[in-house]
């Protein structure tokens, strides 16, 4: 740990690495101001204060992300803290001297959560990712594992106020309160979130009177009370604040167990737009409750706000927002960790993190921000100083963001603006304009080249000319040809050149990006007269001068060349590898022999320093080769990747390398000065101070920019053999525990032991998620980090990746006579003897037989024969290895070509080599061969090779059989087309069968394109109607049409019409019907419909929703009446009349009318369904009209109305009489077309009467309503139930307000003018009172509520029998009553008092058969056109004639007389005592 302690005092000012995202509590801050906070796999210590922060030092060892941090907050040992990580350790630190004091490996599975317990200074409490619980106890090294849930943890808290209470949050959104003094008994499961836990807070003060001051809030028993009972903080409770996912924030009541406060997060604006409350998954929602504050709260919001919210108040006084006295104070991404700490003046701070990696501080006090410290989340990759604005530092980082530090400001050390407009990809290179201030061009991975102008908030400038890979280097230059030609007319003076990974460098017009940029490899083939390939380019770099450019090469050869033609002076051959870095010496307070040094460093360890001054001054006429360096710079022990020239010295150098230093060097005597050490991870960039002579910049891969002093550096060179270390390690562990995914210690270098800070490789060069998150669990692909190679994969030394490498050895088709060649050397000598006396002899030796026993591998030095008895043993050792597919290549090898198939065949081992090959062997061969390979595939699945194979022996029908018996129907009928002729009766099999399996998956459309493929219209367009939507339905009827299917056409447009007539699509509905001459008479009736719903919904009485409609079909605000419109519409738009003719006739819709269906009245029937049955008569009595049928005109109108008073729209029928007959007069039918009824028959007549009846029934409650003065006095005295009248509930809502309002204006006159004429009479205002008066309907309603009283009765009484014999006699008894209670009439009361005679069932029944016996002999008149209560009207006449006298002696003498007679029961009664006294 000596190299972290040392750490601390290296540098003099860090930007360091951006705090881990998505972790609950990864940084922490301690009573005395210092932070810790978790980024990657180090733990930054931070001096926090009110008007700065300063770096000091790191904690280094973990080798996976730091997932949690805490500190110990007890006095006297708040210098000790506790970080986790990824990997599933956890150690234990000293933060004064920042070394390791603990660790353990408790945990199996990623650790998630982490709390150093407030209460006990010796616990510590974590968790993972499985749910595992674990404490630790520092002082005895202790460690208990529980498992309270099988649950994901997120969340852990410590109970401030209970040493054994934690609190647990997991990622389901269930909270757990553990008691771990007792195995981690489960105390209380607080359920409310549906979502991840984010935050959990415990109140700072205990008990739960700090919010609640009433008796009943603070009291509660239950969860709560049973949890610890030796803990004296939650016998009188606390509160814990819960931040979710779910974008809420709920307090909990530890003794109520349940949540008394749900804080919904408020959406605030910014940028000009809305938050979407919708997307949670960019919201973290963290809570802090501050100590000492028991009623404030802090929270996170959606965009990186902080808001306070105090507990106390509600609505929008309760919340307040940080950071709003100016602009730019707050996150501008969601916020991570809060923690807070008192300041020695009592003021509280607060310290947060975020997404847009800056660390903020606030004071509580005042909610402003203190200062911000900018973080980084990439690679450094390159950072440079701005030669005209002194100080301004220029960082392009790895998170796709360049960063420009002011670092000369006093009052913010770290005044830094970030920029990322119109960067995507990591910015890889960076060079300030020589002259213009402000004008910075960057380059990215991606190969994009840009000019920002950082003074401005201009967008980048992006070049029209990309790289293919990434940009190693920019620098500003002289231009040269062709841009160059033409200078003198107002060009530009520099030229911007870019070098990128794929070898070549571009030269862009600053004044011009969006023109075409030239690679300048052109210019020097035609200058230098190059034929050959140039090597490709990997690094530039021009003299301060502007004479000439040195460029790098992926060779190592550095070429210098004069501009403005880039003639070749000389090509420096020193380097044997890829060069990365070069460097020109300044020319400014320096001798002049020092103008010419190059400076160049490549992917050797060696930096090499060339002297070109005799060459620059005195260039020769042909390249000159130069093989020696002036100074050779040897002490790093890695790659060289960055290097820069103090502008303050003669001939100092510092070099950036591999191996994880920084080397300042004196050139002239070759010696270092200082090295410095304090990067964790191999260095990518450095740059000299342009002010301070002492002070370097450094940044690499661990995320930090460093500023550090050349004079307090501790090393003078490099450390020697570190790259040997590492590779012993390698060795000594060639197969290290395999991870997910890579953890920060493999990218930063693995863990720090004994001092040393271990540096990654060149081999380690893969860099985690620099843009999405730091802490994200698996991290993409590795990429190169400034290799300077085309190939993106470095190659490996590693002998063990070169044999991966190696391809496997084939298996040998003659394995018994190659084994013979690895015997004895003795027997190798003598099988050559024995050979030539097989070849030099006659016959030969006894006991010799070539190609058998001993002698098998004679068989490839003899005869044919000899060969074959190879073969056959070969084949017998390949049959008992199983290597069928050897013996098949061996026959096949002797000619036994037939027999090679059969083995295969017998084998199913058949291939396409063998099938190519078998026609050699005849066509009847081939053929058994390929039906056996169909059988081989068929087994295989692999079905359309079969079918194509099957093809190849003119099998047409059994290859489509075979694809159809597999139900692959497309490639069978692609098939059929393809080779059959178009009518062979199999392509229409094929689209049946294809179109039932697509239309049992529930693919129609495609079912239905099958079936008129087929030819089978009908039955496409059926399935097509399947859907029952309305464009389905559309397209069906319309493809009927189409096709001749004219019936089944007319009934889908039907269908169609209907659905789009039910959704008020009105116009839809009307244009599917009209291609249908057939359906006219539907489109009468839906226009019909239509004026029908407009016009009630124009008088509020049925609810307005959104419709297509016609123009026509606004309600007439003349006097017409209603169906005066509609034969308007009719005639203007369907040419139906009374002069129409053929389909258009009356008579005939008036036939085709009678097939719509009209059901019995209903009250479930929606109102707008009503209507629709209700048009039908409607519609049925205009063509009435047109046959000048009066009889069936009228019977039609009083369907269409009795329709909606029967299904319970009473208000509705009120209007729809209202507009059918505004004279009052049921036989004036129409005022535009003088029609006058004229009746014989007695249902015409009673139809007629019928609806005069109940308009004057509706007049008569309008003229008691707004006749007397006291009406609503007169109402209530009016005591009838309302049952006893089904027209009264109705009549109450006064036929609708604007009814009534209308009824009022119109006859206002009237009923002031019988106010003040008594002798004007119901009569003189057009009522006859005597229609509703009438004894015949008086009597039929008298036995009609007779009748249904005693099928009352007798309900109750088998209702009651029931109940007796189920032994339920007191519930049976309550059931008895309740229909009575219910029905209708005046059955109550009569009900009851029927009850009391002890009615029989006997005594029932023949009542009932008196009554039916009354009903039969009534007139069918009577009983089919009734007409409104009789009773009810009388009762209204009586009152009326209290207020009015309007009623005159003998009408008020004739309802007395019908209520005397008829109102028998209880409820008329009681109502009509005072008139009958």
């Amino acid at each position: 740990m000596e190299a972290a302690r040392v750490g601390g005092a290296m540098y003099q000012r860090s930007l360091p690495a951006s705090p881990n995202w998505y972790c609950s509590r990864s940084s922490d801050v301690n009573s005395n101001g210092l932070m810790g906070v978790g980024a990657k796999n180090i733990v930054y210590l931070i001096d926090v204060s009110a008007a700065s922060c300063r770096l000091e030092g790191e904690l280094v060892g973990h080798r996976d992300l730091v997932s949690g941090f805490s500190f110990c907050q007890h006095p006297g040992q708040n210098h000790l803290c506790v970080s986790s990580s990824n990997d599933g350790r956890i150690r234990y630190w000293d933060s004064s001297s920042k070394s390791l004091l603990k660790e353990h490996e408790a945990h199996q599975s990623p650790i998630s959560a982490l709390h150093w317990s407030p209460l006990d200074k010796n616990l510590v409490v974590s968790g993972d990712e499985k749910g595992v619980v674990v404490c630790y106890w520092f002082h005895t090294g202790d460690t208990v594992s529980l498992f309270p849930e099988p649950r994901t943890i997120f969340c852990i808290t410590c109970s401030p106020h209970s040493w054994n209470t934690v609190a647990v949050g997991y990622k389901d959104g269930m909270i757990v309160l553990i008691d771990v003094s007792k195995k981690g008994l489960v105390m209380q499961r607080l359920r409310g979130h549906d979502d991840e836990i984010h935050s959990l807070a415990w109140s700072p003060l205990p008990g739960e009177d700090a919010l609640y001051s009433r008796p009943e809030d603070s009291e509660g028993t239950g969860a709560g009370q049973a949890t610890n009972g030796e803990s004296a903080g939650l016998e009188k409770g606390c509160y814990l604040a819960s931040g979710s996912k779910d974008q809420t924030v709920k307090i909990w009541s530890t003794v109520k167990s349940k949540a008394v406060m749900t804080l919904k997060m408020p959406y605030l604006k910014k940028r000009g737009s809305a938050v979407d409350p919708g997307v949670k998954e960019r919201l973290w929602l963290n809570v802090h409750w501050p100590k000492g504050r028991a009623t404030q709260l802090v929270s996170s919001c959606f965009s990186g706000e902080l808001v306070l919210w105090d507990l106390t108040r509600t609505g929008k006084l309760r919340w307040t927002l940080l950071g709003t006295s100016s602009e730019g104070q707050n996150h501008s991404r969601i916020v991570f960790n809060m923690s807070s700490f008192h300041m020695q003046d009592n003021r509280q701070l607060l310290i947060s993190t975020s997404m847009d990696r800056a660390i903020k501080c606030w004071d509580l006090d005042s909610l402003d921000c203190c200062w911000t410290l900018p973080t980084l989340g990439g690679f450094v990759y390159t950072l440079t100083f701005s030669p005209v604005g002194t100080g301004c530092l220029a960082l392009g980082v790895g998170d796709q963001m360049i960063r420009v530090w002011n670092t000369l400001t006093t009052q913010n050390q770290y005044d830094t603006r970030s920029f990322w407009h119109g960067i995507k990809s990591k910015v890889t290179a960076l060079a300030w304009h020589p002259k213009k201030e402000g004008s910075l061009s960057f380059g990215t991975d991606d190969g994009k080249v840009g000019i920002y102008e950082v003074y401005t908030n201009k967008p980048p400038q992006i070049s029209s000319s990309y790289h293919r890979k990434t940009v190693y280097t920019l620098a500003w230059g002289p231009p040269v040809p062709p841009m160059s030609f033409g200078a003198d007319r107002g060009k530009s003076t520099y030229s911007l050149y870019s070098c990128a990974g794929e070898g070549v460098i571009l030269q862009h017009d600053p004044l011009k990006l969006s023109g075409e940029a030239s690679d300048i490899d052109q210019l020097i083939r035609n200058t230098n007269n190059i034929k050959h390939k140039l090597s490709p380019h990997t690094d530039l770099s021009w003299k301060p001068d502007g004479k000439v450019v040195a460029i790098g090469n992926e060779d190592g050869c550095i070429d210098v060349y004069e501009a403005p033609s880039l003639k070749l002076l000389c090509s420096i051959q020193q380097h044997h590898k890829i060069i990365n870095t070069l460097q020109w010496h300044h020319d400014h307070s320096s001798p002049p022999e020092l103008h010419c040094l190059l400076a160049s460093g490549s992917s050797n360890a060696i930096v090499y320093v060339h002297d070109l001054r005799s060459i620059i001054e005195n260039p020769p006429e042909s390249p000159v080769v130069l093989t020696e360096p002036y100074r050779r710079l040897c002490g790093h022990t890695d790659k060289i990747t960055d290097m820069a020239w103090s502008p303050h010295h003669e001939a100092r150098l510092v070099t950036a390398s591999y191996d994880g230093t920084a080397q300042v060097w004196d050139v002239l005597q070759e010696e270092g000065l200082s090295n410095y050490r304090g990067h964790h991870g191999y260095l990518l960039c450095v740059e000299w101070s342009p002010v301070d002579p002492d002070l370097i910049w450094t940044g690499g891969k661990d995320f930090t920019a460093q500023e550090w002093r050349v004079s307090k550096q501790e090393f003078t060179k490099p450390p020697k053999g570190k790259k040997m270390s590492k590779l012993k390690g390698k060795k000594a562990n060639p197969n290290p525990k395999k991870k997910e995914s890579p953890g920060p210690g493999e990218m930063n270098g693995g863990p720090v032991t004994e001092g040393e800070k271990t540096v990654t490789g060149p081999e380690q060069s893969g860099e985690d998620d620099e843009v999405s998150s730091t802490s994200s669990s698996v991290p993409p692909p590795a990429t190169s980090e400034m290799q300077r190679k085309p190939s993106a994969v470095p190659k490996s030394k590693d002998k063990t990746d070169t044999n991966l490498l190696k391809k496997k050895k084939p298996r040998s088709m003659l394995p018994i006579s190659t084994s013979m060649d690895h015997r004895p050397k003795e027997d190798l000598m003598q099988d050559c003897i024995t050979l030539a006396s097989v070849h030099h002899n006659n016959a030969p030796p006894a006991g010799c037989v070539p190609g058998e026993g001993e002698h098998i591998h004679f068989g490839l030095f003899s005869d044919r024969r000899a060969l074959y008895r190879m073969f056959q043993s070969e084949e017998k050792g390949h049959v008992e290895a199983g290597h069928f597919d050897s013996v098949v290549y061996l026959r096949l090898w002797s000619g036994d070509l037939e027999g090679a198939l059969q083995l295969a065949v017998e084998r199913g081992e058949l291939n396409d080599h063998l099938l190519s090959i078998a026609p050699m062997a005849g066509f009847e061969a081939w053929r058994r061969a390929v039906e056996a390979y169909v059988k081989q595939l068929c087994l295989q699945e692999q079905y359309l090779k079969a079918a194509s194979h099957l093809l190849s022996i003119n099998k047409v029908y059994e290859a489509i059989d075979l694809l159809r018996s597999h139900k692959i129907y497309r490639e069978a009928i692609a098939l059929v087309k393809a080779r059959l002729p178009a009518d062979d009766p199999v392509l229409k099999d094929l689209y049946n069968g294809w179109a039932a399996v697509l239309e049992k998956d529930g693919h129609l459309s495609s079912a239905a394109k099958c079936y008129l493929a087929a030819g089978a219209s009908f039955d496409a367009a059926k399935v097509l109607a399947r859907k029952n939507d309305v464009s389905s339905l559309k397209t069906a009827a319309v493809l009927a049409r189409i096709s001749g299917e004219v019936a089944l056409a007319k009934s889908l447009a039907l269908r169609c019409a209907k659905d789009l007539a039910s959704a008020q699509n009105w116009v839809g509905a009307q244009e599917v019907l009209s291609s249908h001459q057939s359906l006219l008479v539907h489109q009468l009736h839906l226009s019909t419909t239509e004026l029908l719903t407009v016009m009630l919904e124009d008088a509020g009485l049925i609810p307005q929703v959104w419709s297509s409609s016609h123009a026509w079909s606004s309600p007439d605000k003349g006097h017409t009446t209603l169906q005066d419109q509609v034969r308007d519409v009719w005639e203007k738009l369907f040419d139906v009349s009374q002069a129409s003719a053929g389909r258009r006739s009356a008579a005939t819709l008036l036939q085709e009318l009678k097939s719509l269906e009209s059901p019995t009245p209903s009250t479930s029937v929606p109102i707008r369904q009503v209507l629709q049955y209700s048009a039908i008569h409607l519609t049925h009595s205009v063509l009435s009209w047109l046959l000048d049928d009066d009889e069936q005109l009228i019977k039609g109108l009083w369907q269409a109305v009795a329709w909606l008073r029967d299904a319970g729209h009473f208000c509705v029928s009120a209007e729809l009489l209202r507009r059918l007959f505004p004279d009052k007069d049921v036989t004036v039918c129409s005022r535009k077309r003088p029609k006058t009824l004229h009746l014989s028959a007695e249902e015409g007549k009673a139809a007629a009467n019928s609806l005069q009846a109940f308009v004057h029934y509706h007049r008569l409650y309008d003229r008691w309503w707004s006749s007397s003065a006291h009406s609503k006095k007169v109402h209530s005295r009016l005591s009838l139930p309302a049952t006893d009248f089904c027209a009264r509930d109705k009549v109450e809502d006064k036929v609708e307000d604007k009814s009534e309002d209308k009824v009022e204006d119109r006859e206002s006159s009237e009923s002031g003018k019988s106010a003040h004429s008594p002798t004007r009479s119901l009569e003189d205002l057009g009522l006859d009172a005597s229609l509703l008066l009438s004894e015949s309907h008086a009597a039929c309603q008298a036995t009609q509520r007779s009748v249904r009283l005693i099928q009352e009765q007798l309900a109750a009484m088998v209702q009651q029998h029931s109940g007796a014999q189920g032994t339920q006699l007191e519930s049976g008894d309550k059931q008895t009553s309740s229909p009575t209670e219910s029905s209708d009439g005046h059955g109550s009361a009569d009900a009851a008092e029927g009850s009391d005679d002890h009615e029989t069932l006997l005594s029932l029944s023949v009542k009932m058969s008196e009554l039916q016996k009354e009903l039969f002999d009534l007139p069918d008149t009577v009983k089919t056109f009734p007409h409104p209560d009789v009773l009810e009207c009388c009762l209204v006449l009586l009152h009326l004639s209290e207020s009015s006298p309007l009623v005159s002696e003998s009408l008020r003498g004739d309802a007395k007389v019908l209520l005397r007679k008829y109102g028998s029961g209880p409820s008329v009664l009681k109502a009509s005592r005072r008139f009958l006294a």
